[in-house]
């Protein structure tokens, strides 16, 4: 738990963009989760910075929880300071064909911004949830195309908040569902991603597709962090957990959707506790089944509950 000390050292460098023991149930799609010792939501870079300063000096741990997508926060709650990026919302087309999105541009923003100008390219993320920060960081994507297929460049923050990078695409490494070589506690405050012209009607027609493909595949009506595991290679984390029979399977308000075995919905009344038991229920059965060892794509952060 943060230190009175602590608290009002931030309390002096961020003022009103940060409150004390936030529910993160609040802030994560699966809507679950204990309370965050802090929340921010730095106005701007230079507010990011000495936020990212201030921590750094009084050794308070930080996390980026962006929208709270793929994230899971377990009932005892987060340690330090939790960032959200909601107001690093810039997105302008750059020359070359490129467009430069900051980390809080969300995936509707993004989308609708190709539509009505028939841009060509990031058709594939239509109707994946979260912000380009969380996408380029996780390598969000399709089994046909992700995130490193398009992103030309990463602005970053260091962990201290003391130097801001460029990144080209050679210094990048991404792997499935992950960009790997960041220092610990980097902040991505914008990405360089490549379009082309297509031409408004062949745009749209895309995005619909893709957007009427997730409709009717993923249940998009209950609260969900998505994808839980990752794929293994060769196969499909949804289709083994369906053959474990696990389909609808239910531990206190956490459920294996009914509508696609890779995501656990949250039925009203989940606890971080509730899901976490069901994704290890998942990945012994398919264990024991299948041997096949899922690997979770979700990020879990936090403490147990007392």
């Amino acid at each position: 738990m943060m230190s009175g000390p602590d608290r009002n050292a931030l309390s002096e460098v961020a003022g009103d963009a940060l409150r004390f023991d936030v529910p993160t149930a609040r802030f994560t799609s699966l809507r679950v989760g204990g309370p965050a010792d802090a929340v921010a939501t730095p106005p701007d870079r230079w507010a990011l910075a000495a936020l990212l300063r201030a921590c750094a000096r009084r050794r308070i741990p930080h996390t980026v929880l962006g929208n709270g997508f793929n994230t899971i926060v377990r009932d005892g709650g987060l340690d330090g300071v939790a960032i959200r990026l909601s107001a690093f919302r810039r997105l302008e087309e750059r020359p070359g064909g490129f467009l430069r999105a900051e980390a809080g541009v969300t995936h509707t923003t993004l989308t609708r911004f190709c539509r009505e100008r028939g841009l060509a390219g990031l058709e594939f993320g239509a109707g994946i949830p979260g912000t380009v920060g969380g996408w380029v960081a996780m390598n969000a994507g399709v089994p046909q195309r992700e995130a490193k297929d398009v992103v030309r460049e990463v602005e970053v923050l260091s962990p201290t908040g003391a130097r801001r990078s460029h990144l080209g695409r050679r210094r990048l490494r991404f792997e499935y569902r992950a960009l790997r070589g960041l220092a610990p506690g980097s902040v991505i405050l914008s990405a360089l991603l490549a379009v082309r012209p297509g031409g408004r009607d062949r745009v749209e027609a895309e995005i619909d597709r893709h957007l009427a493909k997730r409709a009717g595949s993923q249940p998009l009506d209950r609260p969900s962090c998505g994808s839980v595991f990752k794929n293994p290679r060769g196969d499909f984390a949804g289709r083994l957990i369906e053959a474990a029979g696990l389909k609808g399977a239910r531990v206190g308000g956490a459920q294996i959707s009914e509508v696609h075995a890779n995501f656990i919905v949250n039925r009203g009344d989940a606890t971080a506790a509730d899901v976490l038991a069901l994704i290890e229920r998942a990945r012994g059965e398919v264990a024991r089944r299948s041997r096949v060892h899922l690997e979770t794509e979700v990020r879990v952060l936090g403490r147990e509950a007392a």
